[in-house]
């Protein structure tokens, strides 16, 4: 098989055609086999040899040649391996730009609201995993009471955070508003639960618009990024800049294998995504080899599969909420191991009785080719969605419809719902599947209530008519409305999910499937569609809804300004104003931070209510 190109490639091609799991490559390829750096290329060969190259790649069978600032890993070669190098490589030399920067800044931003807010509420699985990391602390002689509260006297806390406010003890970190050092998967457990709590943080299905096979959709959400602060909180080494380029870098792992395989559709959670990206981003950041990486990767895929019972059956749990912390608690332990000399499967995406060729069979290759941002703005983050309130995602459009309706229409009346004969929503699979499932119409916890489209829609209308002059009112800006209605922790409280007036308009709301032509919509957006009915003869149809407000691809909302209420609204549950706006500015600009000022970041004063939301 002759090719006209550099002798080294040819020798390349005859290494793939002659043994496929050969690791011998030519000094224009990075790592095992086939998985090409264009940007190696380029400099290199320069721009006509690019273009012969990718020609030939593509004749070869593979899926996809990414452009300069970016890494291909084909199906043909060890991607686990290749995922260490990449993420050492990043962490080192990564160039995302500013706008990458800021978008995942205010992604780390909203998770950290979110958790505090949670804890500050003293919601179940967050208060229990918190508790259980600082009885793994470093100094536990307190009361267990003292621990529920982590409150002291004035001139014992000063005492104690004289004592610890030191950089890097290997092996601890802290959560949110401590200052002790506790086991370090504790940590980042606790912390990772508490984020995820409300179901409220960001929010992707993976979808790369330039690539067809880019676009599984899978599920995802950003409960990671206890994972590189509590990395840097033990590494001297490493400041802000870092932690944020670890940032980017769980998101980015985690957001492509999205786009390439669809976990749910194998009845696995999603979190398995998240769980690798954690294990590359901390080892990385830690100081691992590629090699270490490649086994704490192959040790939870072979260990550590969570399956979506976790989400099904007529009440949600605690699990829901903590399946993301779990399986990043056990990504952390795989990488100690490996770091510590435990060798676990190599090669796992290529393993024949791994997830990923036991679902999707091969004759030897991975499922999938995985595409990797290096530079510029090409980077998964951006692609991801803001939750503008507490809800399950895919209900955005539906929300976005009805407020819509009620911006143009003012059908509302205020304190009576007697004026609506019905509603009718309609939605996409996996939508409908997930938060339309029938058990879901009657939910009894705040973990289902959350995943109940006709629970989440009744609940915005009910708050609507309790606005006296909502009539009245000139809701110009639908940004308006979105704060006004936003969706907050007491709306899922047990008080709330009993609500008369939100159950009344619950057996009011028919859900139903879209078919082909909302399915085929998806995941590039979420459409939806919406239509009130009065008793009045009226009927008002939002139309179809494809990107609501918080989506990647919406551009009409005010993303930040929405964001800003949000974060004051979650905020000053959980700590005094002043104290808040102090911790929302340290937050803010975390790349700045030294690493002495890294321990402390998410430190604040938790301000706890007397009994939890859920009693």
């Amino acid at each position: 098989f002759n090719l006209q190109v550099d002798e080294a490639l040819q020798v390349s091609v005859f290494f793939f055609f002659k043994q496929k799991t050969a690791y011998e490559i030519s000094a224009c390829l990075v790592g095992s086999e086939m998985c090409i750096r264009d940007r190696y290329q380029r400099r290199v060969h320069g721009d006509k040899q690019i273009k012969s190259n990718q020609q030939m790649f593509r004749g070869l069978g593979y899926k996809s040649i990414r452009k300069f600032g970016a890494l291909n890993l084909s199906p043909s070669c060890n991607q686990a391996l290749e995922i260490g190098k990449y993420a050492i490589n990043f962490i080192k030399n990564g160039n995302p730009s500013a706008k990458v920067i800021d978008r995942v800044k205010l992604f780390h931003l909203d998770a950290v609201v979110c958790g505090v807010s949670a804890l500050a509420l003293k919601t179940n699985a967050p208060t229990i995993l918190r508790e259980e990391a600082l009885l793994h602390s470093k100094r536990n002689k307190e009361s267990k009471a003292e621990i529920e509260s982590d409150v002291s006297t004035e001139q014992k806390e000063q005492k104690e955070q004289n004592k610890i406010r030191k950089s890097g003890d290997a092996g601890y970190a802290k959560v949110f508003g401590s200052d002790r050092l506790c086991l370090v998967e504790k940590a980042i457990c606790a912390n990772s639960s508490a984020v995820r709590e409300w179901d409220s943080n960001g929010t992707v299905f993976g979808y790369d618009s330039k690539v067809p096979s880019h676009q599984a959709g899978e599920f995802g959400h950003n409960d990671f990024y206890a994972v590189p602060v509590a990395a840097c909180q033990q590494n001297t080494s490493l400041t802000g800049k870092d932690a944020v380029q670890g940032m980017i870098l769980v998101d980015e792992i985690r957001g492509r294998l999205a786009e390439v395989f669809s976990l749910k559709t194998y009845k696995i959670d999603h979190v398995v995504h998240g769980a690798i990206a954690s294990a590359a981003t901390y080892g990385a950041l830690m100081g691992a080899t590629p090699e270490q990486i490649e086994s704490a990767i192959g040790m939870f895929v072979a260990h550590y599969i969570p399956f979506r019972a976790i989400r099904a059956g007529k009440q949600l749990s605690d699990s829901k909420g903590a399946s993301a912390a779990i399986s990043t608690e056990a990504a952390i332990l795989c990488m100690k191991r490996a770091m510590n000399g435990f060798v676990g499967p190599k090669d796992i995406f290529r393993n024949p009785e791994a997830i990923f060729r036991l679902n999707q069979p091969t004759n030897g290759d991975s499922p999938f080719d995985i595409n990797l941002g290096e530079s510029g703005d090409d980077f998964s983050v951006m692609g991801m969605h803001f939750k503008l309130g507490l809800y399950e995602h895919q209900s955005a459009g539906a929300l976005e419809g009805a407020l819509r309706l009620i911006q143009k229409h003012k059908f509302i009346e205020p304190k009576s719902i007697s004026n609506i004969e019905r509603i009718n929503i309609t939605a996409y699979q996996p939508a409908f599947g997930i938060i339309g499932d029938p058990a879901k119409r009657n939910p009894t916890t705040r973990q289902s209530a959350d995943h109940s489209m006709v629970y989440i829609v009744a609940t915005l209308l009910r708050k609507a008519t309790q606005i006296q002059d909502i009539k009245e009112r000139d809701f110009s800006n639908l940004d308006d409305l979105w704060k006004l209605l936003m969706l907050e922790p007491k709306d899922y409280s047990s008080s709330a999910i009993e609500n008369k007036t939100t159950r009344a308009l619950m057996e009011k709301i028919t859900f139903q499937h879209g078919g082909k032509e909302y399915d085929e919509k998806y995941p590039d957006g979420i459409p939806t569609s919406i239509q009130v009915y009065t008793k009045g003869g009226q009927q008002y149809d939002s139309q179809l809804v494809m990107y609501p407000s918080g989506h990647a691809r919406n551009n009409t909302a005010n993303l930040e300004s929405i964001l800003n209420y949000k974060f004051r609204l979650l905020g000053n549950l959980a700590m005094e104003n002043e104290h808040l706006e102090e911790f929302l500015k340290k937050l803010s600009n975390i790349e700045k931070l030294n690493n002495h000022d890294l321990q402390d970041i998410y430190s604040c004063k938790i301000k706890y209510t007397r009994k939890s939301i859920d009693a």
